[in-house]
This record gives C-alpha cells, sequence and structure tokens, in this order.
C-alpha cells in the first residue's frame, strides 16, 4: 500500500490546539513519576522509577494495605494525584447490570465517586466489561474512557462529572462485537485518540479499523485515519507516542496485522509493516527508537506458522520489508501481553504463560520461565523486580538475574482470574482480579521516584517552515436544516507540526452556503443531504464534510434509488434496489462479516419518538432472517425463531431487560413495524406493534416494556441479519410522539 492509500480525514475542532514547537515527545513537564495515568505507566513501557516496594505478600495480611471486592475488574487501574481510577461492572447480575468507572482514594480504597452507565445495542457480554483501561491527563486531571458499547467519555477526574461524551457506535459506526474488545485511548497534547472498527458514512462505509483524535477539552474531533478495509478483527493495542528522528509519531498494531507509525496530529502515516493476517492485539514496546512487537496470528510472510516476537527501527519512512526487520522469531505467540525491556534485556510473555528473556539487539534467547499456562496482562518492573499476574491466580513477584529472573515472591489466588496488568504508584502495587482489586505495599511512607529518564525530542517547527497539508475544520459534523458551523483552515508542515495561519478561499457543494469567513449555514429546506466544503491555500487544499439533517418528521421512500447517504452503518451491507416496481432498500447477504449489522439515521440527542418501517423476508433454507427497528438505544425485533422481542444489551436479555413474546409471522408478506419510546417517571417505556401492511393498524400494542434503569436519548435505526435469508425495508418514516 501507498502513503497516500492510509486514508485521512480532519473532523470537528472547536478551539487551537497547541502548536507542534518543542519537545513535544519529551516528558510533559506535568508528568509526575509516581503517577500511573497511563496503563503502561508514566513512560507508556510498563517501567516504574519507584523505590521500596513490596517483595512478599499474603492473603493474611502481610503488605496487604487493602482488598476491595466491589471493584472487581478485568481493566488496569491508573492513578493520578493519589486518585485511582479503574472500571468495573456495576449491579452484576441484576436487571440494572451496566459498567461504571470508580474514584477511590488510592492509599485507603475508600469511593471518592463513580459515573455508572449502561450498555446498549452491544452483543460483548458483562464478563468483558472493563476489556479497556482509564486512561488519565495530568493537565487537566480529567480522565477519559471507552466503554463495552463504545460510549466515550471524558470525566472530571476530581468529581466524576461527564465533562463530553461521544456514542461512536451511534456517530461512527464503531463495533461492539462478542468478542467484546475494546480500545485504550491515549492522551497527547490537546488530543484524546481513540480507534476501533467502524462502518461510517460515504467513503468510510466500508468497515476500517480507524482512529479518530478528539479535543480533549470540548470532544470535538480533530481528524480520522483509517487503515485497510475489511479486517479480520477487531483490536486492543494500544498506541505509544514516541519521536522517531525528530518528528512525533504514534505506534500502534492494526485489526488490519499491520503495525503503523503515525502522525499523532494528523492521523498521517509514517511507516507500516505487515505483520499478520490478522489483528495485532498487542501494545508495542519502543525504546531508543527501536519498535517491539508480537502477536499470535497468522505471519504474512508464513500464514502456516503462528506468532511472532520481531524488532525494526522506528527512524524510517514507507513499508517496512522482512528483510528490514532488525530480526523476528517466527512461531513466539506474544500475542497479548506486552514486551518490557529493562537493562538491556528483552523481557516477553507468550500466550501460554512462558516468560521469554531476550537480547534486544539480536533476538537472541537468554533465558526462559514457565509462569502457567495463560497470560493476558503483563509485565511492570519497579524497585529492581518484576510484578505480574498469570490468568488463573498465580501471582509473581521476580527479580532479574545474571542466569534470567529468580523468583522473590509466588502466591496463587484460588478461583481469580488476573486479566489486567499491575501498576504502580506511590510506593503500592494495585493488582486487578474478577473477584477483588487489590493494593500491596510496606505502609511506609514511600521515598521519591527516581526522575523520568529523558526522551527523544521533536525537531523544532523552525526547521521544516513549508506547508504541507491543508485541514478544514470542523468535518464529519453533523447540523440541522437552518443551523450554521464555523469552519476554521489550519497549515501543517510535513511533519505534522502546526505553521502560522493564512488566508483561504472557501467553495461548497450541497444545499449550503459558506461566506469569506467559513461560515457554513445549510438551507432551511433541506432535506438529508451531505454538504461538501473545500478551503485552498498556500498552495494546499482541505476539504470537510458535514451531514444536514432536518428536524423530525422524517420519511425515507427510497424513490431515487439511493442508500441515504447521512445514514451511519448502512451503505456497503444495505443496497437499493426494485422489487414488483417498487423501490426498495435491501439487507444482502453477500457482505462478509456484514450480514448482521445495525444502521443509525441522525442525531444521538433525540427521545420520545416514534419509528416504522415496512419489512419483507425472503427464506431460505427454510430459515428467516432477523429485522426490526432501533429506538432510544432499544431494539424492536422480529426474528426468525417466530418471536418478537424488545431489547437493548443483546448478550444479557432478559436479565438486564428484555421482553420476548411468541409471534408468528413468515416469508413473503409486508409487515409494518412501530417502535416508539417514551419517558416517563424515570422509566423508558417502549412499545411495539407488527401488523400485515395491506391490513388496518391494531389499536393495542403488540408488545409494551418498560425499563427503569432507562437510556433517555438516541439515534433512531434499524437492525438486521441476514446470514440466513434477506429482506426488504420500504416506507421508513420517524416523528415526534403524538
Amino acid at each position: 500500500m501507498s502513503r497516500r492509500s492510509l486514508l485521512i480525514l480532519p473532523l470537528l475542532l472547536v478551539g487551537v490546539l497547541r502548536g507542534g514547537v518543542g519537545p513535544a515527545c519529551a516528558a510533559e513537564p506535568s508528568l509526575s513519576a509516581r503517577d500511573w495515568p497511563h496503563w503502561r505507566g508514566p513512560q507508556q513501557n510498563g517501567v516504574s522509577m519507584e523505590r521500596n516496594l513490596p517483595d512478599t505478600w499474603s492473603l493474611d495480611g502481610e503488605n496487604l494495605l487493602w482488598r476491595k471486592p466491589e471493584y472487581a475488574t478485568r481493566s488496569t487501574p491508573v492513578v493520578l494525584d493519589e486518585r485511582l481510577y479503574v472500571v468495573c461492572r456495576s449491579h452484576p447480575e441484576t436487571t440494572q447490570e451496566g459498567e461504571k468507572v470508580v474514584c477511590v482514594r488510592a492509599d485507603t480504597g475508600e469511593l471518592i465517586w463513580e459515573t455508572v452507565n449502561n450498555v446498549f445495542l452491544s452483543d460483548a457480554p458483562a464478563e468483558r466489561v472493563g476489556w479497556s483501561s482509564v486512561v488519565a491527563d495530568p493537565e487537566t486531571g480529567n480522565v477519559y474512557v471507552l466503554g463495552l458499547g463504545c460510549y466515550f467519555q471524558c470525566l472530571d477526574g476530581r468529581t466524576g462529572e461527564v465533562l463530553w461524551a461521544r456514542s461512536m457506535s451511534e456517530e461512527y459506526g464503531m463495533l461492539s462485537t462478542y468478542g467484546g474488545r475494546t480500545n485504550f485511548p491515549i492522551v497527547f497534547e490537546d488530543l484524546v485518540i481513540i480507534s476501533g472498527v467502524t462502518t461510517g458514512w460515504g467513503d468510510l462505509a466500508v468497515p476500517a479499523h480507524r482512529f479518530v483524535a478528539f479535543d480533549k477539552r470540548t470532544g470535538d474531533a480533530v481528524w480520522l485515519a483509517s487503515t485497510r478495509p475489511r479486517p479480520e478483527d477487531t483490536t486492543y493495542s494500544t498506541p505509544i507516542v514516541t519521536c522517531f528522528a525528530g518528528q512525533a509519531a504514534m505506534v500502534v498494531g492494526g485489526g488490519d496485522g499491520w503495525l503503523y507509525a503515525l502522525q499523532p496530529r494528523t492521523g498521517a502515516m509514517i511507516w507500516e509493516y505487515h505483520a499478520s493476517n490478522r489483528g495485532i492485539n498487542t501494545t508495542p514496546l519502543v525504546h531508543e527508537g527501536i519498535v517491539y512487537c508480537g502477536h499470535s496470528e497468522q505471519n504474512a510472510d508464513s500464514p502456516d506458522v503462528l506468532g511472532a516476537l520481531f524488532a525494526l527501527d522506528g527512524r524510517r519512512t514507507g513499508t517496512v520489508t522482512e528483510s528490514d526487520l532488525l530480526w523476528k522469531i517466527p512461531a513466539r505467540t506474544v500475542g497479548k501481553s506486552a514486551p518490557l525491556l529493562v537493562d538491556n534485556r528483552l523481557y516477553a510473555v507468550d500466550d501460554g504463560a512462558k516468560l521469554w528473556i531476550m537480547d534486544p539487539h539480536t533476538g537472541a534467547d537468554i533465558a526462559s520461565q514457565k509462569l502457567g499456562t495463560r497470560m493476558t496482562g503483563s509485565l511492570v518492573y519497579g524497585d529492581g523486580k518484576f510484578y505480574v499476574g498469570e490468568e488463573t491466580g498465580r501471582c509473581y513477584v521476580l527479580k532479574p538475574s545474571e542466569k534470567g529472573v529468580d523468583t522473590v515472591h509466588r502466591l496463587r489466588l484460588n478461583g481469580e482470574e488476573i486479566l489486567g496488568s499491575p501498576s504502580i504508584s506511590r510506593g503500592r502495587v494495585y493488582l486487578p482480579t474478577n473477584a477483588a482489586l487489590y493494593c500491596l505495599g510496606t505502609g511506609a511512607p514511600s521515598a521519591d521516584a527516581d526522575p523520568l529518564p529523558p526522551q527523544a525530542e521533536e525537531s523544532p517547527v523552525a526547521e521544516d517552515p513549508q506547508p504541507a497539508r491543508l485541514q478544514v475544520v470542523p468535518v464529519e459534523g453533523l447540523i440541522e436544516s437552518g443551523q450554521s458551523l464555523q469552519l476554521a483552515a489550519r497549515l501543517l508542515n510535513a511533519r505534522g507540526q502546526r505553521l502560522e495561519d493564512v488566508p483561504v478561499s472557501w467553495t461548497v457543494e450541497g444545499p449550503a452556503t459558506v461566506d469569506a469567513q467559513g461560515k457554513l449555514v445549510a438551507h432551511t429546506d433541506s432535506t438529508h443531504a451531505v454538504v461538501t466544503v473545500t478551503a485552498r491555500g498556500s498552495g494546499q487544499e482541505g476539504t470537510a464534510r458535514v451531514r444536514v439533517v432536518p428536524s423530525l418528521p422524517w420519511t425515507f421512500d427510497f424513490s431515487d434509488g439511493q442508500v441515504p447517504a447521512t445514514w451511519i452503518g448502512a451503505k456497503v451491507r444495505h443496497q437499493a434496489r426494485e422489487l414488483e416496481g417498487e423501490p426498495v432498500l435491501v439487507k444482502v447477504s453477500t457482505v462478509p462479516k456484514g450480514t448482521r449489522s445495525q444502521l443509525w439515521m441522525g442525531p444521538t440527542t433525540l427521545h420520545d419518538y416514534t419509528i416504522e418501517a415496512d419489512f419483507l423476508a425472503t427464506e431460505k433454507n427454510a430459515k428467516l432472517p432477523d429485522m426490526g427497528l432501533i429506538n432510544q438505544r432499544y431494539t424492536l425485533v422480529m426474528n426468525g425463531l417466530q418471536e418478537l422481542q424488545i431489547r437493548s444489551w443483546t448478550s444479557r436479555l432478559e436479565l438486564r431487560f428484555a421482553k420476548t413474546i411468541p409471534w408468528s409471522w413468515q416469508a413473503g408478506t409486508w409487515y409494518r413495524m412501530k417502535f416508539r419510546s417514551e419517558n416517563d417517571e424515570g422509566r423508558a417505556v417502549l412499545r411495539g406493534k407488527v401488523w400485515p401492511r395491506d391490513g388496518i393498524e391494531p389499536a393495542d400494542w403488540s408488545i409494551e416494556a418498560a425499563d427503569a434503569t432507562p437510556n433517555t436519548v438516541g439515534s433512531p435505526g434499524m437492525f438486521g441479519n441476514a446470514s440466513d435469508a434477506e429482506f426488504y425495508i420500504d416506507n421508513v418514516k420517524v416523528y415526534a410522539n403524538p
């Protein structure tokens, strides 16, 4: 793939980002060696500069400062300013179940605040809440988290107040699959960056692993980068920010099996390496310009061999080939645990919990040691010791030795799974399990940590003052007919550093106007439409695209022979056709991994509305499809098992919230479905009805349910599963409740 083929789009931005002048890759002045704001620590490499950490501990109380079962988690905790943040299940195994971010006193475990959210429109099981970790921002004190249902939030780290939120599924088509892989956000300067496999709109409707950078204060998106389309996997590889030859970079594994280095301010590709035919889930390690990473899937150069650990020089550009690697060890399945480098030795734990110790320059083995049977978390290092927990409950404290490592301490937590990684802050080690959160320490006042070592610095922007990119902001916006949006243009150099702004000229395509100052105004009579805005200046050109939607009511009859351009997740998985001379939409069965999907039509803030549509199912091998409507983050589905169901969190159903009744229906008949939501005295009241389209609408609702833990807003949409057979859609309407 050429460097141009990594699709980059700048997105919505309000305010001004900090420029690229100065040592952006060095440690931030506000970053403390005694905090652990990122799941891999202050240096993003699993290494702590702390001293006086415990060698041993026990469940009887030795060096066990506290144990909190209520904060059981698979997530790795982060710590900032003596506050610990972690993602946990909320009200597990009850009808109120969701997920929560908790903030506790790091010294005592005493709760400071918690923020609880529903999981909605997701296939992921409850046991995978907390797959992602919180990231804390030392500059603002805010924390960021991507939930299991792709709900992305910025929280005030002191109070838990939600400062802004993005529903990544409804706004970007991010997938929340049964696998539950949910990515880790990172903070870089004024950006917070998150990723996942998305199915958006327009040119971004084809599924791809995409990265979105948001302004960390406002929640407005700044840029979007797309990897290769139709990846085999979702992924949970965390981007690691560094500098290569004076250029800021973030290194991350993609769901498409490629390892990338991208500019963190623009998403532009610096280099790429095709490691695997499936997704890379391991978080890479970067040390002195060298990148170490592994995977446990098929190798791109030898598909019959599973797994590899490799090293490459990150101070390059373009496509990295196999011959460019510094070294590679095939069949070493380091697919989950992140590698770690200490005192010129590389430590990596494979998926079978075997610790490998290697020469980082050659990859030659020095020693190995079995730590159990399965490894999901990663090693951390501090005070001359390694801390690690193996999935089946084995905990280790190890010390480097001439021959490898010595086991200082070993403890078995019977019946507990360790899926996250330890964290270190202010003389304490935090260990997450699915049964409790542990805090380990001697209890004595912790000594100051050694200072963070100097990091590679970014070249001053003055060394490259030539314009190379024009970003239009905002882009990927959503506004209503008649609303305005102020646009701006930013000039950047080839390294992605901000240059002085220059005057630009503006043009617009679509039902809107734009003035010389970049103010975009959508036509008052506009229907659902796409507006494209172009800015030109300093020999560069940048474009922006904005979805325009009218106020309710909406009607879609597909008479233009198109899938509505403003719908999220619809194009590609649906096609416009004619059925007996009538224009319709069809949910196709020919898209790999796309036969079961959701789509969304507009703003996520809508509530108390009704959506209805006509559906006609085909039948194949005596099997029927599933088809239905989405309203306020609930689904009304008529499924092939001859049932009618209202649900929200697919994998929880009746345990969380759902109602299912028998419902007889058949292929070849047009049915009209109507689905209404109403917020009433702290509940969401959901009502649905289905009847033959040619018949008379029944007076009574076919199915009714009330959710006492409600979703109170959400975009209208549709659900479909055409794995067994396709179905047709017509006459879609959305309107405010009478």
